[in-house]
């Protein structure tokens, strides 16, 4: 396993297992030291979304890093504003214009807006069949949610982007999207750093000389989920990537699932203040 690792999506493009975030990252010289550092250090899959307000810069990065389009991933994502067919349409030609790309790797549905996601799939099938988009997938969609779609879709999203960390393992929708051959990409996989004092990830992180961020990584790997976390700092980039060279034992694994509490550090889909 290296950080060329992919996983094969529905529709046989191939997403990198390792990308990296940028929520939170100002838009400008942040974003674009830290997409170029991340570049500079391997990886190929670079995740932002239309409300990061960083599209520019990634695509400034993305640019100025001379590496061939196609050996990157580019994943963004839709608003919840702009839903409904029409509207998504043009939201996506004006992320791909602050991109500065031809196309996007991958497009996702940022959150599941009741009443407008169905008409939002159908823009994305269009893009998809208008080959504008690699793939297709959503974000923070529960299962009830994906039965919802998947009574009108034409496509089934190839990729489900959810929280996902040792305090929310989430399993059950693990399983579920599995059955359904949709990818589980997890965001957020840090616990947003709540769970980097855990005392029994640093137990493990000491038997391998490893941070306790690049144990949780990697049990994101062994679990056969895609994982992008977030850094602006250029070590952190490189520490995130170097997760290559040592392997969890099931025990190990099994106690860190055993940490599961379904704790949530951002919002619940089925509460979000749309």
């Amino acid at each position: 396993m290296n950080i060329n690792d992919t996983i094969t999506l529905a529709n046989g493009v191939e997403m990198p297992r390792l990308g990296f975030g940028v929520w939170r990252v100002e838009d400008g010289e942040e974003a674009v030291n830290s997409v170029k550092w991340a570049i500079e250090t391997g990886y190929k899959s670079i995740d932002t979304a239309a409300a990061y307000k960083n599209e520019e810069g990634v695509g400034q990065a993305i640019k100025e890093s001379r590496i061939a389009r196609e050996e990157l991933f580019i994943t963004t994502k839709l608003w919840n504003a702009d839903q409904g067919y029409e509207s998504t349409l043009a939201a996506f030609d004006t992320s791909l214009e602050k991109l500065g790309l031809d196309y996007v790797d991958l497009y996702l549905i940022h959150w599941p807006v009741e009443g407008k996601f169905v008409d939002t799939w159908r823009a994305f099938e269009k893009l998809y069949a208008d080959k504008k988009v690699r793939a297709i997938g959503v974000c923070n969609f529960h299962e009830h949610h994906l039965d919802t779609l998947l009574k009108e879709a034409k496509i089934v999203p190839m990729v489900n982007q959810v929280e996902l960390h040792p305090l929310l393992s989430q399993e059950p929708l693990r399983k579920y999207c599995a059955d359904k051959n949709i990818v589980v990409e997890a965001w957020s996989p840090l616990g947003s750093g709540k769970i980097l004092d855990n005392s029994i990830i640093n137990s493990i992180a000491k038997i391998y000389e490893k941070s306790v961020a690049q144990v949780i990584l990697r049990w994101d790997l062994q679990h056969g989920l895609v994982t992008i976390p977030k850094s602006v700092h250029q070590n952190r980039i490189i520490e995130n990537a170097n997760i290559f060279d040592f392997e969890l034992k099931d025990s190990e694994m099994a106690l860190i699932d055993s940490l599961n509490k379904n704790e949530r550090t951002g919002p619940d889909p089925d509460n979000f203040n749309f």
